[in-house]
């Protein structure tokens, strides 16, 4: 259970650190940069970042799964703050879902035909669910350790 618990919470911290970098330090680095080449800069971060996702999100989910049965025993095992988490942990994988087939797969195509105003707004549309999502996975984190060591 510990290797499990260990890939859990690498999955977190690869996935809202990822999310946390993007919007803290990344967007507003790119400020200076002329449009086509911002686009070209999200476009390359978003695309790495997203694989990286794809890989953490199962690992969560399915860590977060064994450690909901094999620890706990099941729902009815364990506090408020793992069901919290699971709902969480869903409505994230939810949202990155939403993103990687719409605004990003729109910004994507925009980015090979060379329209620039199009992929920028579907960048926009990634940034402002990547910032939910941002919200969600910090909510989640603060219920985990509350939920553990708070009560």
């Amino acid at each position: 259970m510990t290797l499990i618990y260990v890939l859990h919470l690498l999955g977190a911290v690869l996935w809202v650190g990822g999310m946390a970098f993007a919007i803290l330090a990344l967007r507003p680095s790119l400020t200076g940069l002329p449009g086509p080449q911002r686009l070209q800069v999200l476009a390359g971060t978003h695309r790495r970042f997203f694989l990286v996702v794809w890989h953490a999100m199962p690992v969560m989910l399915a860590t977060g799964y064994a450690l909901l049965f094999g620890w706990y025993g099941g729902f009815a095992g364990t506090g408020w703050h793992v069901h919290v988490m699971h709902l969480t942990g869903l409505l994230m994988s939810a949202v990155f879902l939403a993103v990687f087939f719409g605004p990003w797969k729109a910004m994507r195509t925009a980015l090979a035909e060379r329209r620039d105003e199009a992929a920028a707004l579907a960048a926009d549309k990634v940034r402002k669910l990547v910032t939910a999502n941002l919200a969600l996975g910090l909510l989640t984190v603060v219920v985990a350790g509350w939920g553990r060591f708070g009560g």
